[in-house]
This record gives C-alpha cells, structure tokens and sequence, in this order.
C-alpha cells in the first residue's frame, strides 16, 4: 500500500521524520497502537479497546494486504531506532514491538495459516467479549454487537474463499466449534430482548446463523490436502518468533531431554520410597518406568467426585491466596476478581482449563478461569480425567492457571505503565512463570509430603515433555503410537490425557514448547541472581513481573545488567 492510501485509512506513516519533528518513543509507539486498532478492531477489542465495537474488519486479501502494508513500514520506522536514545523500558518495547511486527508478517506471508486451518475463522470471542463485559449498558453493547451481526455472512464469504489445502484436524476442529458460535448467537438474541432489541436483531441473527451452518456445510465438502507437522524448514522460524528465547528450537529440544533424565531419576528414588507405603508387599519393579507408574497410578485413585470438579477448583483459589500471602513470596490485588466458570462452547477442543485475563485498556475487568467440565463424558472417560487431575494435581493445576500462575502474572503485567508490554506479551515468559510458580510453591512447602513431591515431579515432567513431544511430532516426524507411549508409559498421563495431547500437538505447534523453554531462563536467571548478596525471593518475583510480559532473555539482560 502506498503512503497516500494510509491517509485515507486515517492512519499516520511512522517515519523517522517523527522523531526528526520532536516525537518522543512513546507517543511513536501511541500512534501505531491507535492506527493498528484500526486495522484490526477485533484486536482493539481484546485489548479493551471497546469504542472500536461497532468496526468490522473480513479476513480477506484486501484486509491482509493492507496489515502487511502497515507492518512493512512501521516496521522500517521501529528498527532505525538507536538504542542509545531509549530509556531501558523503551528499550525493551521497541524489542517486543519489532518482535510482534516480524511474526506478524512472518505468519502473512510465509505460514498463511489463514489458508490452511479453517479454525482461525471463529468469530466468536469478540462477540461474546462485547456481549458480556459490562463497559456500557446491555443496551448500548446491543446495538454496538448489531454491526458485528450483521457482517458475518460476509466474513464467512471471505473465510471461504481464504481456505486453500486445509488440514484434516484443523477443519474437524472448526466444524466441532460451531456450535459454539451459533451458542453465542443464542445469548445475543437473548439478552437483547432483555434490552428491548430483539426486533432489531431477529433477521440479523437468523442471517448469521445460516452464514455459520452453510460455513460448515462447505468445510464438509473440503478434501484436506495439507498435513498438520509443520516441518522443519517452518518450525525453528515459528519458535523464534513465538518463544523470542535466548537458545534455538533444537537447543531447547535438546534441554529438555535434559532435563527429562533428571526429573525422571528423581522420581524414581521417590517412587521407591514411597513403595512399600503405597503398594504394601508386592514386589518392586526393575523396570524404572513400569516402579513409577505403578505408584502413581494407585495414588491417582484419590480424587474428588466427578460433579465436584470444578466447584472444588473455585474453592481452592483462596487456599492459594492465603499460602502466597501467609508465606510472603508474591503481592496480590484483592480489588482484581478471578471467576471460575465452565469454558465457553465455542473455546472447546484444545485445552480443559485456560485464563482469560480483561485487555491492558481494562485491568479492573474480570479475569475468568475456565474450566470444561465433565459432565459430557462418559463415565470411564471422567474416570481417565479425574485420575489425570488427582488429589494433588488438581492443585498444582490451579497454581499454574490461577495463583501465582497465570492470573496473577497477568495482574501484575496489567500494573505495568507500558501498554507495549501488556499487549504484546512473550507467551514463554507467561507460560515459564505459571511453571515456575509451580515450583516456587512445592519450595516454599506448600502441601508437603511424598505424594506431592511425586506428582509434581509428574506434573513437572509433563512441562519437559510437551517440548520432546512437540519437536519431535513437528519435525522429527513421531507417529501417534510413539507419542502416546511416550505420554503414557513414559510420563506416567492416563490414556485419555495423552489422547488430548496427540490432538493438541496436531492442533498447535511450538505453543507446547513455551511452558519449558521460559520455565528454564527464568529458573536459570533465579540461580544467577541467588548467587548475589542480598538476594531476596520475594523481591525477586516482584521485579521480574514488573517488567510485564517481555521475553525472558530482554529481562533476565535488565536484571543481570
């Protein structure tokens, strides 16, 4: 796109002649905040941004070539930059700014998986943001959700045309969330004629609705022709630009493997401890693997009931709170609400429990825990879950989703002057810390026993494992019958939870990789750090999180510095 073309879009090139005029970095990075919510309200609206409620943006040609347009230029703009002229937080944004724009373009041009994962075409997250965030009254939300209604058959229309050599899985997983979608076209309708607006939105609604089912009547035609490994020559530019770590995919890989042995001859030595306890007089098993699973599996029998599951997550939350407060490791905002609901139809299919924190423009919003019950599985299924998701590990589960994992990273990142940060975070710093957090809490005592030193290490090796799987499945070429035995036997998860994981590794790729790669910097900076005078864990944790979400490379440079 031409420089005259951005001025009719309302957007201003970001030269360097703005700073020649006198522009200081941060009104720079203000202005290609503003002019990037105009390209991509959906974007606007994730961050908060709700006045950009009412834009519709398609993903068609048009649409991308105008963002690779943008990304070009403001990305010349950014890199000619010195240094020498930043603050360290300037620093530190422009990295993460020139970060985002690369990948940005990087997944526009090389990884097009807007032409192959039908999945990426779900619009159903903003509408159900909009929807459910009390930023106005219902009936203002309403009418800002009328224009969104409206524009769906056309998205759809673009989505259509977009798709060229699909996946099988990817497809599969669209078609299995449209439901969703067609469940928050329900709650529209519903809650405006709560608003007095339901005759406004009745043709509009049931015109979406034909938009999502003919949607799925085409993906149904479709003939994949795309496999789902991403390959080598696509997989180590994706971890550099997703992961932004210090080491190459294959170092990590190589890391993890690492890493693997010890925790494994941990367990091991635990496990035999914990023997004649656990399993009485039979005899011990010379087989290091079969020793291990062995006394997992039988202490995986304690587990709460299957219509508790997730009203015994809700009721561990201030459990957790009071042992991070009591054992002074990290602050906490009381004024910052975590809700623990069911994972919304339409998110389904790739994680059972994720947060979904309010946008850096709102941080007093809600953030929701979600959770996908069980109700919908089959009495054997829940079993495989529930045993999965035992006694101990349901709590470590929810210190990594919730405190002092994700939720509150998250409230902290939200506390940070620097809406570069909040925005565009490293997603191996936000994993790494939740596996980080984990340890910070079994170190500090927290549920002290065997069995929880046991399946943390369980739960630990889970983490070093999603970094084997992952390469491994995308560019090693691993088959589903190594990956679960290598799940299964190997890393000690039940059937069920490996079966979720082969689907997930076809789903995702290099995601998996971030809950090691930013759990080691951050564990390897700690060591760095202890080693000082004057070290201090809770200030530790404090500092580092007050960087926001940067990767962990640019703030372990800060604190070593």
């Amino acid at each position: 796109m031409r420089r005259r073309d951005f001025a009719a879009l309302g957007l201003t090139a970001l030269g360097v002649s703005a700073r020649a005029e006198g522009a200081a970095f941060g009104q720079m990075s203000e202005r290609f905040l503003e002019a990037l919510w105009k390209l991509d309200p959906d974007a606007a609206v994730a961050a908060g941004r709700f006045e950009f409620a009412g834009r519709v943006t398609l993903p068609s040609p048009a649409q991308r070539l105008r963002m690779t347009a943008f990304l070009t230029e403001q990305l010349a703009a950014f890199e000619k930059l010195p240094d020498a002229t930043l603050s360290t937080s300037e620093r530190m944004d422009r990295a993460l700014l020139i970060g985002k724009m690369r990948s940005d373009l990087w997944r526009l041009e090389v990884l097009r998986e807007w032409s192959w994962n039908p999945a990426e075409h779900n619009p159903a997250a903003p509408l159900d943001l909009l929807l459910n965030t009390e930023y106005a009254p219902l009936r203002e939300r309403v009418r800002a959700l009328q224009p969104r209604v409206a524009a769906l058959p056309g998205y759809y229309r673009a989505a259509r045309l977009s798709l060229a050599g699909v996946t099988r899985e990817h497809t599969e997983l669209a078609i299995q969330q449209a439901p969703g979608v067609l469940g928050v076209l329900d709650d529209i309708a519903k809650r405006a004629a709560e608003a007095g607006q339901a005759s406004a939105l009745r043709a509009p609604i049931a015109t979406a609705r034909a938009a999502v089912n003919a949607y799925v009547a085409h993906l149904k035609t479709l003939q994949p022709t795309r496999g789902f490994r991403l390959g080598a020559a696509l997989y180590e530019p994706k971890f550099q630009h997703d992961i932004q770590s210090a080491r190459t995919a294959k170092e990590t890989y190589e890391l993890a493997q690492q890493r693997r042995e010890e925790v494994l001859a941990s367990m091991q030595e635990q496990a035999a401890q914990l023997w004649p306890t656990v399993m009485g007089s039979e005899p011990v098993p010379t087989d290091r693997f079969a020793l291990i699973g062995r006394v997992i599996d039988k202490l995986s029998a304690r587990h709460v009931a299957r219509e508790r599951f997730v009203e015994e997550i809700r009721a561990q939350i201030p459990q957790l709170e009071a042992w991070v407060r009591d054992h002074d490791l990290l602050s906490q905002d009381a004024s910052k609400p975590l809700i623990v609901r069911e994972t919304p139809e339409y998110q389904r299919g790739v994680a059972g429990a994720s947060i979904e924190a309010p946008g850096a423009y709102r941080p007093q919003d809600k953030t929701y825990y979600n959770v996908t019950p069980l109700t919908d599985l089959t009495p054997e299924q829940a079993e495989s879950s529930l045993r999965e998701y035992n006694h101990w590990i349901l709590q470590i589960l929810n210190i990594h989703e919730a405190i002092p994992g994700h939720y509150t990273q998250l409230v902290h990142a939200n506390r940070t002057p620097s809406k570069v940060k909040a925005l565009f975070g490293n997603g191996a710093m936000v994993e790494g810390w939740a596996v980080y957090g984990e340890r910070m809490m079994i170190e500090s005592g927290y549920g002290a026993s065997p069995e929880m030193t046991l399946m943390w290490g369980k739960w630990h090796l889970r983490s070093v494992t999603n970094t084997v799987l992952d390469y491994s499945v995308h560019v090693l070429g691993m088959q589903e019958a190594q990956a679960l035995d290598l799940l299964v036997r190997q890393a000690f998860q039940t059937e069920r939870e490996a079966k979720e994981k082969w689907r997930r590794v076809q789903l995702t790729s290099v995601q998996l990789t971030s809950y090691f790669s930013g759990y080691s910097e951050i564990f390897a900076l700690r060591e760095q750090l202890k080693a000082r005078p004057g070290f201090n864990l809770k200030a530790f944790h404090e500092q580092f999180l007050s960087y926001g979400n940067a990767p962990v490379r640019l703030i372990a440079a800060e604190m070593l510095g």
